[in-house]
């Protein structure tokens, strides 16, 4: 699933409508989902971050990006974030004023890891020496 999708609006731009009710959604989320609210075995003792929310145009369906304090467990955390999603809508739905709630999806966040492989390739010998070539030049 790619993680920034382009919609009617142009390339990868998101109305401030989007931008707003998606930020509203991750506080809501952050909040629910500290260890022991939820009844969930895979997430009950599970510290997740809520990187971001992305709305669609339409504001019916909602992407919530998540990552696992330390990346245990990813893929059985958003098992149970799947499994609680019409759970977490319905508190959302109390905790937010909308005049309909979105439906919740939960992905995994690559970011984290692709920003950890890009750091290795910046350290790698062979990008080292190519900058102590151009250095000497």
């Amino acid at each position: 699933m790619p993680r920034y999708r382009e919609n009617e609006e142009g390339a990868g731009q998101r109305s401030q409508r989007q931008l707003r009710v998606g930020e509203e959604l991750r506080h809501a989320l952050a909040q629910l989902l500290r260890p022991g609210e939820l009844r969930d075995p895979a997430l009950f003792e599970a510290n997740v971050t809520v990187t971001e929310v992305q709305v669609s145009p339409d504001l019916r369906n909602a992407t919530a990006f998540v990552m696992p304090l330390g990346g245990a467990n990813a893929a059985d955390i958003v098992a149970g974030l799947r499994r609680s999603a019409p759970f977490l809508k319905g508190r959302i739905a109390r905790a937010v004023r909308l005049r309909r709630v979105p439906n919740l999806n939960f992905a995994l966040d690559s970011a984290f890891d692709s920003a950890q492989r890009i750091a290795a390739l910046l350290h790698s010998e062979a990008v080292e020496r190519d900058l102590q070539d151009k250095d000497d030049a």
